[in-house]
């Protein structure tokens, strides 16, 4: 018998729906209990399709609800569905595909497209067939919904449509011809359905879509004058996708398409040109075929330029000219802000420059993407969204760094007109552009910058707040030029002037300024360095102030803004005055601030930087920062664990455990051995913690962390590591995995490794030298190894190698080639020194090991700027060690050298 609801309860679940829409809080906390008690009945999801799809007199609103309550119910319970409530829901979701409300029916499709993607095609073999038969219905609403549904599970399912079914058809050869065909069809909604649904398979390289490609384009190209606003965005995100993935299918009309884009990026509708803006970001990607956008910059860049402009909609949201900043911020207006875990990694090639005094250096992860700087806070968060104006902006860097100061004959006209305009929103935009070509026009702009960047620095007080905050971000572009390139002794006359301009403006008024200028200071001192030194005092003193004027949101760019100086300066930072200055104030915020606050991340960034910078200095402070980042760490670990057997208690923020470790290494790392006093004080409960933290699979970053500490633990308190070595390295080896499957938890724990052998000798690391060499070899070995992870697998080899050389010197020949490739481009640092040291040990233990790299070994040994005595004698005795196992063979194996490498080996090493 069919299933049927039991009125009683089917009245009151309209009930609890329409009471959905109360904005009392107390009424809301009551219908989730009531809904996760729902949860549990097992035909509750069929009263909510039945609400769904058969309750058409209830409002739409209603209906989308239980709508949206069945597709998170099956998302949530998929696995536990009774198959006969499973059954039903199908069955009878096709029958009201072509339901007459587009609310409910795109709900619908939700629902069935959930159900698809989380029990596989297979499971559910007559979808597809019935969805392509409803495709042909006279109802519009049937074709409409059934088009929904597709393109719903062709998202959802993209790489599963390419595999064949059980009767060795291919889905998709079935479904993209159908797909095309609707390219022409006469609903503009549909025809946007098919090429938006089309292009994902471009996208992904589909083989199905190969052998279709050709039609694709010419019913394409027969949409690019198509009079809907929909179907013309569609148009040119597949022109994109084109360019990103089949390039070759646009070379034969290139000339045209780029015309096409160029006009198209001119739409009067911003969001139509804006897609046509993505073609340029996308093209300048591919190297192959950049050059081929040469001829046709001259109009490009002044549409690119043009459309900079702030459009009348941005300036009704944005144009903010009052004085809010004692204006309180509201939460929503705050971005979340993720703290990052450390990665260890060994920055800059072996040329020459300084390094820290620890070796490598602690980095987080660097993602830079030259699109993302115009889609952050960073260029005076004008926009909350992408649009043409970043976009443009974007396109114009790109193509600056693709072409250089080539463009300039094409921008500098507009610029200088732009730039003269009385009308503040085209200067506005002109200073945007200055600041876009930075980076790919320097060299270009050098005559030009002793003129501009005071205009620039005039502009920070320029009467709309706009203008004040587009000309720091600006301004910070070329801050480089004014500390590096302007000339001798010349920072008094543009760095100074900038530097201070910028203190200044970070005490503006505006709320949005005062963010700009905050973010432009942090760029100039990350890029100034030790050339802030003596600028500490009056930068410390504006910072201070702004202490007292910024709201929430400003004063996490403000946090970030004080770590950037510690991290500039470094020990320059710890002097009396200034620590009596920095650390009340923010020491005493980041123990006021309770711990689920948002500002704890960027709040414990900014203390780690301050910590590092200050070394034994922070001593005063460590113990209260130690106590309670352990606190923090067992409480939400404990909360997890509880969030695990009890649904109602919500998984904590696991960022807290990763800023809380972080913090501990900057402590550790600052305090040196005398922290192992502060962690013994406290009964090693940290070493427990970071025992369960090496193990929690969930978030790798939490294990990243725990890595990163581990290797400062073993640096500076190994004796509290050495009772438990044998359960840490039982940890800590399967977490160095050859298939890098969470690159930067590999990369920690494999220089953890190295750190702690170091410390515990051969005798404690014997057992583990086979196991160990069985992962790092190859990883080491496989050219597709990120660089970092690569270098730190050669350092811990080589550190190996220093405290158990004859057990891994039998394997030099199969790395040593690698090894040294590897090496020679990591600039001179202790760690580095290190693992040279154990690949001389190697060597004297099995010379022939080197010999089919000696000519790496020759040019990884010169690129050593600064050999400290000890490693310049090893580099002297290993050579002679060498010629005189050679013999008379010495002199044949250094003619294979270039005269040029085989006199500096004589020269530096005796050789």
């Amino acid at each position: 018998m069919e299933w049927q609801p039991e009125p009683e309860s089917l009245r009151q679940l309209i009930q609890l729906f329409n009471s959905t829409q109360s904005v009392d809080n107390a009424v809301q906390q009551q219908n989730n209990q009531r809904l996760e008690e729902l949860r549990r009945v097992p035909d509750f999801i069929n009263y909510l399709l039945f609400v769904l799809i058969v309750m058409k007199d209830e409002n739409s609103t209603v209906r989308a609800v239980a709508g949206l309550l069945l597709k998170n119910n099956v998302r949530q319970d998929f696995a536990s569905i009774p198959p006969h409530v499973l059954d039903y829901v199908k069955r009878k979701s096709i029958d009201a595909i072509g339901d007459p409300d587009t609310l409910v029916r795109h709900t619908l499709g939700t629902v069935i497209a959930t159900i698809v993607a989380l029990g596989q095609i297979r499971s559910w073999p007559e979808i597809l067939p019935r969805l392509m038969q409803l495709l042909d219905s006279p109802d519009y609403p049937v074709v409409e919904g059934s088009w929904d549904i597709l393109r719903k599970i062709c998202d959802e399912c993209t790489r599963e449509l390419e595999e064949p079914l059980d009767d060795g058809t291919l889905p998709l050869n079935v479904m993209l011809p159908r797909f095309l065909s609707f390219f022409s069809s006469e609903s503009p909604t549909l025809r946007e359905y098919a090429i938006s649904t089309t292009t994902l398979f471009v996208r992904e390289s589909s083989e199905c879509m190969k052998p279709m490609m050709d039609t694709f384009v010419v019913e394409l190209f027969k949409r690019a004058n198509d009079d809907n606003s929909e179907v013309l965005k569609a148009v040119c995100k597949a022109v994109v996708a084109l360019i990103e993935t089949r390039p070759d299918m646009l070379m034969p009309e290139l000339e045209n398409v780029v015309n096409y884009m160029i006009h198209t990026s001119q739409n009067s509708d911003p969001d139509i040109a804006m897609e046509a803006c993505e073609f340029w970001l996308s093209f300048c990607e591919q190297e192959e075929m950049v050059e081929s956008l040469k001829p046709f910059l001259s109009q490009v860049i002044p549409t690119l330029m043009r459309g900079m402009v702030y459009s009348e909609e941005d300036l009704m949201v944005l144009d903010n000219n009052t004085d809010d900043a004692v204006v309180p911020d509201s939460e929503q207006d705050i971005k979340p802000r993720h703290h990052r875990a450390r990665t260890h990694e060994h920055h800059g090639a072996a040329t020459g420059g300084s390094s820290n005094s620890d070796g490598g250096s602690i980095h987080e992860d660097e993602d830079d993407d030259d699109d993302d700087e115009y889609d952050s806070d960073d260029d005076d968060d004008v926009y909350s969204e992408w649009n043409l104006r970043k976009c443009s902006a974007a396109s114009l860097d790109v193509i600056s760094t693709a072409f250089g100061d080539h463009i300039l004959e094409f921008v500098l006209p507009v610029l200088k007109e732009e730039l003269a305009s009385d009308d503040w929103r085209i200067k506005e935009a002109g200073i945007l552009a200055l600041g876009a070509i930075a980076e790919g026009c320097m060299t270009g702009m050098q005559p030009h910058l002793p003129s501009l960047l005071p205009y620039l620095i005039q502009w920070f007080k320029h009467e709309k707040a706009l203008v004040r905050s587009i000309a720091c971000w600006s301004a910070s572009r070329y801050g480089k030029w004014a500390i590096y390139e302007s000339g001798p002794n010349m920072l008094a006359v543009y760095f100074e002037p900038l530097l201070a301009g910028l203190l200044e403006t970070m005490m503006d008024k505006n709320k949005r300024v005062q963010e700009a200028a905050c973010s432009a200071f942090a760029t100039l001192e990350e890029e100034a360095g030790p050339y802030m030194v003596p600028y500490i005092q009056p930068v410390l003193e504006t910072l201070m102030r702004a202490f007292s004027l910024y709201q929430r949101k400003n004063l996490i760019i403000l946090y970030d803004a004080v770590g950037t100086l510690a991290e500039a300066v470094g020990s320059e930072l710890n002097r009396p005055q200034f620590i009596q200055m920095l650390m009340p104030e923010v020491i005493d915020r980041w123990e006021d601030l309770p711990t689920d606050d948002h500002h704890m991340f960027p709040l414990s960034e900014c203390l780690s930087a301050i910590a590092l910078a200050l070394g034994p200095s922070f001593a005063p402070y460590a113990q209260a920062a130690y106590e309670r980042c352990v606190q923090i760490v067992g409480e939400t670990l404990q909360i997890c664990q509880q969030s695990r057997h009890d649904s109602a208690v919500e998984m904590p923020d696991m960022d807290l455990v990763i800023v809380a470790l972080d913090f501990i290494s900057a402590i550790v790392q600052a305090l040196g051995d005398s922290s192992q006093h502060l962690i013994t004080e406290h009964n090693g409960v940290v070493l427990q913690l970071i025992g369960l933290c090496m193990v929690f699979e969930s978030v790798p970053e939490v294990r990243q962390s725990a890595f990163a500490l581990l290797g400062d633990l073993a640096m500076h308190c190994f004796p509290l590591l050495l009772p438990q070595l044998e359960g840490i390295m039982q940890q800590l080896i399967p977490q160095i995995d050859r298939n890098f499957m969470h690159i930067n938890v590999c990369n920690n724990a494999t220089w953890s490794v190295g750190e702690i052998a170091l410390q515990a000798g051969q005798e404690a690391m014997k057992n583990y030298i086979n196991p160990l060499l069985e992962r790092l070899v190859p990883m080491l070995n496989n050219p597709n190894t990120p660089l970092t992870l690569a270098e730190n697998a050669a350092i811990t080899i080589g550190r190996l190698g220093v405290v158990c050389p004859a057990m891994v010197a039998p394997n030099l020949e199969i790395f040593a080639e690698r090894w040294c490739m590897v090496l020679s481009s990591v600039k001179d640092n202790d760690e580095k020194s290190s693992a040279f040291q154990g690949m001389m040990t190697m060597i004297g233990t099995n010379p022939q090991g080197i010999s089919k790299a000696f000519l790496y070994f020759c040019q990884a040994a010169l690129n050593w700027q600064t050999p400290d005595s000890y490693l310049m004698n090893m580099f002297v005795q290993t050579f002679a060690g060498l010629k005189q196992l050679a013999g008379d063979e010495w002199e044949a194996s250094m003619s294979m050298l270039d005269p040029q490498v085989r006199q500096l080996i004589k020269d530096r090493f005796n050789a």
